[in-house]
Formats: C-alpha cells, sequence, structure tokens
C-alpha cells in the first residue's frame, strides 16, 4: 500500500494544487479501491482490495457542519467543481454550509455518494469520459 500517494493526495487537494480528475487518477494508480470522507471525525480513510486501510487526518480548518442536508447546494457545489470554478478548499466549505457529514468516494463503482446528519444522500456519477 502506497500510503504517500494517500498523502499526497490528500494534502494536494486540501492545498487546492489537485483538482478531483487528478486525485482519482493518483488513488486509482495507487490501487485505491474508495475513501471515505468524515467531516465530523476530521479524517479521510481509504480502502483497498485486500481490506487494508490508511487513515489520515482532515488538514483543513474545522468547518462546522449544518444540521440540514441542502441537496440542491450540493448539487450546485458539485457543478462548480466539475467546471474547475472552485477548488476543494471551498467545495468542503459549501459542502458543510449544506449540510454534508462526509461521502464515499467508490472509485472502481464511479461514483461518489454525499450524506447528511440524518442519513440523507446524493448518489453523483462521475462524469462520463470522452
Amino acid at each position: 500500500m502506497n500510503t504517500q500517494v494517500m498523502h499526497e493526495a490528500l494534502h494536494g487537494s486540501s492545498e487546492g494544487r489537485l483538482t478531483f480528475p487528478e486525485v482519482i487518477g493518483m488513488l486509482i494508480g495507487a490501487g485505491v479501491e474508495s475513501y471515505c470522507v468524515d467531516f465530523i471525525g476530521r479524517k479521510d480513510t481509504f480502502y483497498m482490495p485486500d481490506g487494508e486501510t490508511h487513515v489520515e487526518p482532515v488538514t483543513l480548518p474545522a468547518a462546522p457542519v449544518a444540521k440540514d442536508f441542502a441537496g440542491y447546494a450540493v448539487k450546485a457545489t458539485i457543478r462548480e467543481a466539475q467546471a474547475d470554478r472552485i477548488r476543494y478548499p471551498e467545495i468542503v466549505n459549501r459542502l458543510c454550509d449544506a449540510g454534508v457529514a462526509g461521502y464515499h468516494v467508490y472509485l472502481t463503482g464511479r461514483k461518489v455518494i454525499y450524506f447528511g446528519r440524518k442519513g440523507e444522500l446524493h448518489i453523483e456519477e462521475f462524469p462520463r469520459q470522452n
């Protein structure tokens, strides 16, 4: 397990240097199957196909997670990120404001599931590649 790639993907994203597609490419290249970002627990957990896991602490300043989940705001944030108009630090702030407690990225399944404090969900498929 190449934990250095996981560390660099997390920090590069947190610093706004890397886009989501760049992070995904790095993690797929390192064999990561999925990862979960927990805004409340302040950690990212990376999952390998053999069951191994690696945990990295969230490095961004703590943003309070709103009590109510606003799916429309989650969708709007995702669209802004996909257009590369905002980077990860702003994405995190907007997601927390929208009540996202965390999200799980399924690299092999090509989707992200965003979840709120009360079990609310938004599922986003990876954009189709041209």
